[in-house]
C-alpha cells in the first residue's frame, strides 16, 4: 500500500495563532463579565453541532479542558524523542465566576506550547478541535 501524503497544512499558522488568541481573549473576557445567573443559563444552540451544555458556564469549562488537553497533546508532540504519552489532567470544577479564568489560563498554556513547538503534525487536530470549540462558545455566549 503506498503511503500517502498527509492532509494539506494551513498556509498560515501565524493566523490561526493570532485567530486563537483572539479568541482566548474574547471568550475568558465575556465568562469574567457575565453575572452568576447569565453563567448559570444555557447557551444557545450550536450552529456548528457542537454538545448542547448544562449552562454557559459549562460550556466555558468543556472549552477550557479541550484547550488543557490540546496542550498537552502538543508538549508530548514536540518532545525530542516523539514517543511520550500526552500527560493530560482533568481540570478542576471551579466556581461559574472564575470559568473566564480558567479558559484564559488554559489557552495561554496552549498559545505557548504553540510558540515553542509549532504545530507537529500528530498534534494538529486537536488543537485546531480546541480552537473550533472556543469560537463555538464564543458564538454561543
Amino acid at each position: 500500500m503506498p503511503d500517502q501524503p498527509p492532509p494539506p497544512r494551513p498556509p498560515d499558522l501565524a493566523a490561526f495563532r493570532d485567530e486563537l488568541a483572539a479568541d482566548v481573549r474574547r471568550v475568558s473576557e465575556r465568562l469574567r463579565t457575565l453575572s452568576a445567573t447569565r453563567l448559570a443559563a444555557p447557551p444557545g444552540p450550536s450552529p456548528d453541532g457542537w454538545p448542547d451544555h448544562a449552562s454557559r458556564a459549562a460550556a466555558g469549562r468543556a472549552a477550557a479542558q479541550l484547550l488543557a488537553d490540546a496542550a498537552a497533546d502538543l508538549e508530548a508532540a514536540g518532545t525530542s524523542s516523539g514517543a511520550v504519552a500526552p500527560e493530560r489532567r482533568t481540570l478542576p470544577v471551579l466556581p461559574d465566576l472564575a470559568v473566564g479564568d480558567q479558559v484564559a489560563v488554559t489557552g495561554h498554556d496552549l498559545l505557548a506550547a504553540l510558540a515553542g513547538a509549532g504545530l507537529p503534525f500528530a498534534a494538529e487536530q486537536g488543537v485546531r478541535d480546541a480552537g473550533r470549540a472556543l469560537a463555538d462558545v464564543r458564538r454561543r455566549l
